[in-house]
């Protein structure tokens, strides 16, 4: 029998999984739940794919996949059927007879995988079908709307628990997710009752992507700036989200008027209108999508270069996971906020007018009314950030990381390397007498504490009368931040989990006070200076790692590929299906770093499935020869 690698390799055509792919593959075929928050381009889809064709292979067994929107199942099922995967879906856009013809399929075998709303799994006669089939695995996507703390929450979610208890046997059952808090990831589950389910926490870091943020005066420069930034992507894929109707109407009319390939998305138009604009963005024939954040869940547009939020949006989970829609190939991506403080009154209100649950309690309310408040606070303070904008969003979703990356709109402006020993040594003093007195703070509180605040909790706590109180008065709060987040990092404090974490000192912090080494050299940090630079230095590809993006291929690698991207839009259109269903950018990339002569060779490059290499090699293969005796 197939393992999981040859799986992912013939199929998929991925020499190896990405990290924690194989541990969950792994735990599912063993038969024990799974939870697992992965970013956007993380994976999660070969998490329940690669099992769902061994276990078809094994015991016949189907496996079903949850998900809340139709277009993600289109898409999803679509992209399988490429690479040769019995796949279908189940959902209202079908007829009579086209459900009944999936429901066939799956009595009598013929599907691996079969993706469907949780609304279906109400209905008796589907769940007798696949009872007599045999559910090998559920897979719950988009896990996150089984929680009433989440931002996607939807009740049907909360019935699967009942289609598991209606199944004859109960399956292992993956949940999945791009982004939960720890509250949420209790609420899920709980919800889908998981049994010593294994919790995989992956890293939130997209490295493919840069983030930048700008203040444009006024309305009329921030126009001037989302024009500018389209232009510079003509030729790209990108989305730009707004927090209204109206400005979605606005904003597509004024790309339109400069002369950009844009449509809008909104619930205002009608259905066929939203479903004849979002096909336009999917297949290429519209590059801009202009849309409110009813736009995106669920979409699997892998060549998205560029994410534009031209309003403030609610939460930092709502942004990173818009945002994370871009680059989701692996290839080079930009994320820009446009923001201006009138922004944060249009979120007021938009919170304001939230419809009240009515399945929470006056008490769950107002608690989640004061988390959402909170969510936009923190919202704000990285739209007006100084520090690495990368490090922000790691730290907010509770990772470490270092407080320069290079890549975001913060770390390439202009920037000095200082000493911060002095400062550095105030910071963990401050901490070490916050816990003499047996108690414990945050970082804001520490920092308040530092430049003497007068607030209300600071002197409440009687934080005052600390020898470290106002000794770094003079010192802004986002320069007292930035030397204690990288002190966290380089693991001289510690900051605890949890929704309310504190910082505490390490086993490193007393040798660190008394400056033995390694502690005895300058404590550098990088601090910026003027304005940002005009443009970024890309860095030459290496030996040691494969171009990950088109500006990294030479000069004739470009060349080949538009040929190849010209070549791969023929198919789309002649097939009817979007172009990355065929190769995505990535893969292209890879080809034409590589330049294969021969189908084993083309089964080396990165998203090259044997399926794909039978149905496409001779047409790219001869497209490379062509551009090989060009250049001769």
């Amino acid at each position: 029998m197939a393992t999981p690698l040859d799986i992912l390799q013939h199929t998929f055509g991925y020499p190896s999984f990405r990290p924690h792919q194989a541990e969950i593959v792994d735990t599912a075929l063993g038969g024990r739940d799974v939870l697992a928050v992965m970013p956007t381009s993380a994976g999660k889809s070969i998490c329940y794919q690669v099992p769902a064709l061994a276990l078809a292979e094994r015991t016949g067994g189907l496996t079903l996949v949850v998900s809340p929107l139709i277009s993600l199942m289109a898409d999803q099922v679509g992209a399988l059927r490429q690479m040769g995967v019995a796949a279908s879906c189940l959902n209202s856009t079908l007829s009579g007879g086209e459900r009944a013809g999936v429901l066939l399929d799956v009595a009598t075998g013929a599907l691996a995988l079969l993706y469907v709303a949780p609304e279906r799994l109400d209905d008796p006669s589907f769940v007798e079908c696949v009872s007599e089939r045999g559910v090998a695995l559920l897979a719950v996507d988009e896990a996150h709307c089984i929680s009433q703390w989440g931002n996607d929450f939807r009740p049907s979610y909360q019935r699967i628990i009942d289609f598991l208890g209606a199944l004859p046997a109960r399956p292992p059952v993956m949940a999945l997710t791009a982004t939960a808090t720890r509250a949420v990831r209790k609420d899920i589950s709980s919800a889908l009752a998981l049994r010593d389910p294994l919790v995989v926490v992956a890293s939130f870091d997209r490295p493919n992507l840069s983030f930048f943020v700008s203040r444009p005066r006024g309305a009329a420069e921030k126009d001037r700036m989302l024009v500018s930034f389209a232009r510079q992507h003509l030729e790209r894929s990108g989305i730009v989200y707004c927090s209204s109707r109206r400005a979605v109407e606005e904003v597509c009319e004024l790309l339109c008027d400069e002369g950009l390939s844009a449509t809008r998305y909104h619930a205002g138009l009608s259905a066929e209108e939203r479903e004849r604009n979002q096909e336009d963005f999917l297949y290429d024939r519209r590059r801009v999508m202009v849309a409110t954040n009813a736009f995106g869940m669920g979409i699997d547009k892998s060549n998205v270069s560029y994410v534009v939020h031209y309003n403030l949006p609610l939460s930092l989970e709502n942004y990173y996971q818009e945002a994370g829609r871009a680059g989701r190939d692996g290839t080079k991506a930009d994320c820009l906020l446009l923001y201006s403080p009138g922004d944060v009154h249009t979120a007021e209100f938009l919170l304001s007018r939230t419809e009240p649950r009515e399945d929470l309690t006056p008490e769950q309310r107002e608690t989640l009314a004061e988390r959402d408040a909170e969510r936009l606070r923190q919202m704000v303070f990285y739209a007006t950030t100084t520090e690495c904008l990368r490090a922000h969003i790691l730290r907010y979703f509770g990772e470490e990381a270092p407080a320069y990356c290079g890549s975001c709109g913060n770390c390439l402006t202009d920037f000095e390397e200082v000493d911060a020993m002095t400062d550095a040594l105030k910071i963990v003093s401050c901490v070490a007498r916050i816990a003499q007195r047996g108690r414990s703070a945050g970082a804001s509180m520490v920092t308040d504490v530092l430049r003497g605040s007068r607030g209300e909790k600071v002197l409440r706590r009687g934080f005052d009368t600390l020898s470290t109180y106002g000794i770094m008065a003079d010192a802004s709060a986002s320069h007292v931040r930035s030397v204690l987040d990288e002190l966290v990092f380089r693991g001289v404090l510690a900051r605890t989990g949890g929704d309310y974490p504190t910082i505490s000192l390490t086993s490193e912090s007393g040798a660190f006070l008394r400056r033995d080494a390694p502690w005895d050299e300058p404590f550098i940090i990088k601090v910026a200076k003027g304005a940002p630079r005009a443009e970024r230095a890309v860095a030459p590809p290496t030996k040691t790692r494969a171009a990950t993006d088109v500006s990294e291929l030479d000069e004739a690698g470009q060349a080949l590929y538009a040929e190849l991207s010209e070549l791969r839009s023929e198919l789309a259109r002649e097939q009817g299906v979007p172009s990355y269903f065929i190769f995505n950018n990535a893969t292209l990339v890879d080809m034409c770093a590589k330049r294969p002569r021969t189908v084993d060779e083309l089964l080396g490059v990165s998203g090259v499935g044997a399926k794909k290499a039978e149905r496409y090699g001779e047409l790219f293969l001869a497209r490379i020869a062509e551009a090989a005796d060009v250049g001769a």
